[in-house]
């Protein structure tokens, strides 16, 4: 367990170093960069009953459109930062966001699913590439005094980009009704990002003796891995999980190479990542909370879409209020909580507590729904959710990455984003499979009162009827107990967040340099 308060920074500089007008230029191209990723996927997912019709495939063939995509993103994380050291950060953000350009402008013309899903895997591997990097750049570029600031931008990235992307799925689908905007949207966002990082960000030279020093029989077994368990995840509840001979070679196959994997990167001089660094507490702790936290905010958005969908029949553009009450607030309230945090009388710990308080008070709230809500019934609880989110997502940034120091970011941002990634997998699947159990379970009870209570009644409902009545109050019931354990959930992980070890605020008023890349 570290006790240092901030060994993340360096000595003290008599003279605050600024970033440069480029620097920061470079920096928003990476944020725009990162952002265009996070919308290119939950896009595409939700708008894929749409894209499907178009093009005539079946509803599980394109299902894994979305598996492959997620699988390709969940396959780069890990080994973005070594390739954006080795190959320049300017150079290799460059080559992604231009394959992403490029993959998106010709998938609306292709009528093959194999080739589809192929070009798909290829735009999630290099769209996976630029979250990290995001991280990695804000260690890099941004100072002490606004260095949370930067954080608070990459947090947007789980709490912004997910949330507005109902509000673009609808436009594209219901508002415009050119379905090809779904993987269009990406390129002006490419092009913008691309001329900031082209300006913004040094020119640096490869590094051609590093790749003499790269884990790549890691490399090898790690990117099959992640591969498969993204497979799982993102097919278990379709497939029934462990009926399917899919699911369990994958599952199988997949922790087995992660296991090898995870062994090389202990022991190999120049790893991809540092997995000693877990030791600390605040790296180790936060990042399992990480994972918890995704889970319990899948319920900002996938809850009210699985109630509002099927039960009132909305549409997207219908639905996307609900999103845009958590999106567009966190625009000003991570820099809110940033501020917040670089106060000596605040303690991260409880920002954080308060922040999961927030958010099971919404689920708590949203699992009162009846069959007679509507979009204005979620009002209330997605703006517990909108205020939450920040104070969580930013604090445990802060309690995390104050014990790293500047040369260990790149090991950081690679561990911590492919956690992002398989928590947000974890926690659809977690809503998937607890909707589905709960909707069997009540579906079942439900019918053996009907049955009871038949012969009691005057008159008796036509078995389509009541079959319909049932799977109304089935699926209003499931999503409450899903509301529910998401809420208990958040309360259950307080203690371990105030386990945390205390980081006070850093001092301000003494200057610090820029962190150097490593």
């Amino acid at each position: 367990m570290t006790t240092t308060a901030l060994p993340s920074t360096p000595s003290p500089s008599p003279v605050a170093a600024k970033p440069s007008k480029r620097a920061i230029a470079g920096l928003v191209g990476i944020l725009i960069a990162a952002m265009m990723s996070g919308l290119n996927n939950r896009v595409g997912a939700l708008a894929l009953a749409d894209v499907r019709g178009v093009l005539g495939f079946g509803l599980d063939d394109a299902s894994w459109l979305t598996t492959v995509y997620s699988a390709g993103e969940l396959i780069a994380m890990p080994f973005a930062a070594w390739f954006a050291i080795t190959l320049s950060m300017r150079r290799f953000e460059l080559w992604m966001i231009g394959t992403c350009a490029l993959l998106a402008a010709v998938m609306p013309f292709i009528q093959r699913l194999d080739l589809l899903l192929a070009l798909r895997f290829v735009q999630g591997v290099a769209s996976g590439t630029m979250i990290p990097l995001l991280m990695m750049a804000a260690l890099k570029f941004l100072p002490l005094h606004i260095r949370l600031h930067g954080l608070a931008l990459y947090a947007l990235t789980a709490t912004f980009a997910p949330n507005v992307s109902i509000w673009l799925a609808g436009h594209w689908t219901d508002g415009l009704l050119d379905w090809r905007w779904v993987y269009w949207q990406i390129i002006p966002l490419a092009l913008i990002a691309g001329g900031l990082i082209a300006w913004g960000l040094p020119k640096d030279t490869i590094q051609t003796g590093r790749f003499r020093q790269a884990n790549w029989v890691g490399l090898a077994l790690g990117a099959p891995a992640l591969g498969l368990i993204a497979v799982v995840l993102d097919q278990g509840v379709r497939l029934d999980w462990l009926n399917s001979p899919l699911i369990v070679v994958s599952l199988v196959a997949g922790f087995t190479l992660l296991g090898v994997y995870l062994l090389t990167e202990w022991y190999h001089p120049s790893p991809f990542i540092k997995l000693q660094l877990l030791g600390r507490r605040n790296l180790g702790l936060s990042f399992t909370l990480f994972i918890f936290l995704l889970v319990v905010m899948s319920s900002g958005v996938m809850l009210p879409m699985h109630y509002l969908g099927p039960l009132q029949d909305y549409r997207p553009q219908q639905i996307a209020p609900i999103g845009l009450i958590i999106a567009l607030p966190q625009l000003i309230f991570g820099s809110v909580v940033a501020v917040l945090l670089y106060q000596k009388w605040v303690d991260a710990r409880f920002v954080f507590s308060l922040g999961l308080l927030l958010i099971a008070l919404a689920c708590f709230s949203g699992s009162r729904l009846t069959p007679d809500w509507n979009r204005d019934q979620f009002v209330m609880v997605q703006m517990l959710q909108a205020l939450g989110q920040p104070m969580a997502v930013v604090s445990m940034l802060f309690l995390a990455t104050s014990v790293v120091h500047p040369s260990e970011g790149p090991y950081v941002s690679g561990t911590i984003n492919t956690l992002r990634a398989l928590g947000s997998l974890i926690g659809g699947a977690v809503v998937g499979q607890s909707l589905a159990v709960r909707g069997r379970f009540h579906g079942e009870m439900l019918l053996d009162h009907a049955a009871l209570a038949g012969s009691s009644l005057p008159s008796v409902p036509e078995p389509s009827q009541l079959v319909g009545i049932i799977s109304q109050q089935a699926l209003v019931l499931s999503v409450a107990d899903a509301y529910r354990a998401l809420g208990i959930l958040a309360l259950l992980l307080i203690p371990f967040v105030l386990r945390l070890t205390y980081i006070p605020a850093p001092d301000l008023q003494a200057s610090t340099p820029l962190s150097s890349s490593s």
